[in-house]
């Protein structure tokens, strides 16, 4: 039986000279990776529900008809962003569940990571959409876009300028 390295130790050919390297067949890992994405896609969907409660709570809200139609577009624009979200990052879980058994586990693997990166990019949206339509109604426009920029920027940063760098090193 072949094995190869773990591909978190050997993207670019070089190997990571502080982790040693597994010893597992590309069925293996595929299983490994699959169950690494599912508790990680977990974890993030909790985020999402967070999200999603909040702003459906809005709408039943006292306050809601006095929102201006920025705020009303902001908010309209976030729910569907979360929506969009919820969809990417639940969709790994509905491929694997139909095709699970087939095969194909390497696939569902590649195009689930996929999703999740696509996922995490709405739900960046969708976090950033909330703070700009809060901080609109508790501060001002001007600080609300301006700690809004703040935002995500720091979303860029981490989940994704961050992974990117930490890869190249």
């Amino acid at each position: 039986m072949p094995t190869q390295p773990d591909d978190d130790s050997q993207r670019d050919g070089r190997q990571d000279s502080h982790r040693p390297v597994r010893h597992e067949t590309a069925d293996e890992r595929a299983d490994r990776n699959m169950a690494e994405l599912l508790q990680e896609l977990r974890v993030v969907q909790t985020g999402v529900q967070i999200v999603f409660a909040f702003l459906l709570g809005v709408a039943f809200t006292n306050r809601f008809p006095e929102l201006d139609d920025f705020q009303r577009i902001t908010y309209v624009v976030t729910l569907l962003l979360t929506v969009v979200s919820s969809a990417l990052l639940a969709t790994p879980v509905a491929v694997h569940r139909v095709l699970f058994h087939q095969g194909v586990k390497r696939r569902i693997v590649n195009l689930s990571g996929r999703l999740a990166e696509a996922g995490l990019v709405f739900l960046a949206l969708s976090l950033n959409g909330a703070v700009l339509l809060l901080m609109d109604v508790v501060l001002s426009r001007t600080s609300a876009i301006v700690i809004t920029a703040v935002s995500c920027a720091m979303f860029a940063g981490l989940w994704f300028g961050l992974p990117r760098v930490l890869r190249r090193h």
